[in-house]
């Protein structure tokens, strides 16, 4: 289907979606990567400050960047240790998104190749905070990161910049280019710390099922030569409900990197609190991105939960998610036995809802209606379970402050054009 606009289905997969919608739904989910930023560093900064704002960054995609690459290398059968697979890596990576970085290819030769971003939303982004907050991210935090993206492929690779900003002049076009080469004489870039512990998780390791399709058309994996003008669309509908499965993955290994590093620095109720912030914030955001992106529409209860069905915030399987629609404005929605409840940690949003942070579901679904609340309750077949309502005498509930404050950056604000350039990280 090309929109999710009929009736409410309790057993709604992915799979269902259409080839075009898909593709839709993977960029929305790259672009989560940078909404759960957007959310939860600021949070870090004014708890734990500047220094520790830029080094909790950095720990957040080291922690996350190589269990996930090498993910999608088997799942896209495109493993190896040349630049190559790095570059394909990188065009599946959620640290670029599609088009909010509009990234350009060209592989030299096996050993070599050069990229470059004629836009970078993230940059854009920081841009207007000045010369030291370019210099933070484009700088302190991208030497240790793309290195650990690239030597998840290959240890002795490395990613160099010819040019990057602050920009000269103020309008430089591209915004940075990169040069990733292969140096046999290098010393191998070991693992962090952390990434191993991250590594260690449920997450990290969890299977998802078989996807079955009878549809036709499009590439099923990315093995064979590297194509600098991939897109999403090039992908066959069973690739891309893969590649959509683990781009929530791909995220959620980055909220956990980034509660560990916050836990390590002032303690677990400090990542609580922080990730509670990230989820409100970036999952208030995320709710109405996805409503646009599968065309939900309609009011009451409906929409919301359909929304919460699609939601970056449960990666489907890992988190057992079940809803109803009770009435045009009551439904219910509820996690089961799941391996997201079984993790050996409370490192995750979902053992936040655990915990009691029903504030972060409820911004959620008030993004679409801020007449909805939702009550936890208990039922016989989850672990735990809201009642979510539409009180149409309700006065609207305000906006959150970590909402508000992901609603106002440029990221929320980016719009996905059907034909636009593809990019990849």
């Amino acid at each position: 289907m090309d929109r999710y606009d009929g009736p409410f289905d309790p057993a709604f997969h992915l799979a269902q979606l259409s080839r075009p919608t898909l593709a839709a739904l993977g960029r929305e989910y790259m672009l989560f990567g940078h909404l759960l930023n957007r959310a939860a560093l600021p949070a870090v900064h004014m708890s734990l400050g500047a220094d520790a704002r830029e080094a909790v960054a950095i720990a957040e995609w080291m922690g996350a960047s190589p269990i996930y690459t090498r993910r999608m290398q088997q799942r896209m059968k495109f493993a190896g240790t040349d630049v190559g697979t790095i570059f394909k890596g990188f065009q599946l990576d959620v640290g670029f998104p599609h088009q909010y970085m509009d990234v350009h290819y060209h592989l030299e030769s096996a050993e070599r190749g050069y990229f470059w971003l004629q836009r970078c939303g993230a940059l854009l982004e920081v841009e207007p905070y000045g010369e030291g907050a370019v210099r933070s991210m484009c700088h302190a935090i991208e030497d240790p990161t793309f290195d650990a993206t690239a030597v998840a492929t290959n240890p002795r690779a490395r990613c160099r910049p010819i040019h990057r900003p602050p920009r000269r002049p103020s309008d430089r076009v591209p915004h940075c280019r990169w040069e990733v080469f292969v140096d046999p004489a290098a010393r191998p870039i070991e693992q962090p710390l952390l990434t191993t512990r991250v590594g260690a998780s449920r997450l990290a390791a969890f299977a998802f099922a078989p996807v079955s399709s009878s549809a036709v058309g499009g590439r099923d994996d990315y093995a064979g030569d590297f194509d600098a003008d991939f897109r999403l669309e090039d992908l066959s509908h069973r690739a891309l409900v893969g590649v959509c499965q683990e781009f929530l993955l791909q995220n959620h290994l980055l909220v956990r990197a980034l509660m560990m590093e916050v836990a390590d620095r002032g303690g677990e109720e400090l990542a609580a609190r922080i990730g509670t912030a990230q989820f409100i914030g970036a999952g208030a955001v995320a709710a109405g991105r996805v409503q646009r992106a599968v065309g939900i529409s309609g009011s009451g209860v409906a929409p919301i939960v359909k929304m919460l069905q699609l939601h970056p915030a449960f990666v489907p399987e890992y988190v057992r998610l079940g809803a109803a629609v009770d009435g045009a404005d009551r439904g219910r929605v509820w996690i089961e036995d799941c391996a997201a409840l079984d993790e050996s940690d409370r490192f995750g949003w979902v053992p936040l809802l655990a915990d009691g942070a029903t504030a972060a579901l409820e911004a959620v679904v008030q993004a679409l209606d801020p007449r909805a609340r939702c009550l936890a309750t208990s039922r016989p077949y989850a672990r735990l379970a809201w009642d979510v309502v539409v009180d149409g005498a309700a006065e609207p509930a305000e906006v959150p402050a970590p909402a508000a404050m992901v609603v106002a950056t440029g990221t929320a604000r980016f719009t996905f054009a059907p034909d636009g350039p593809a990019g990849g990280r």
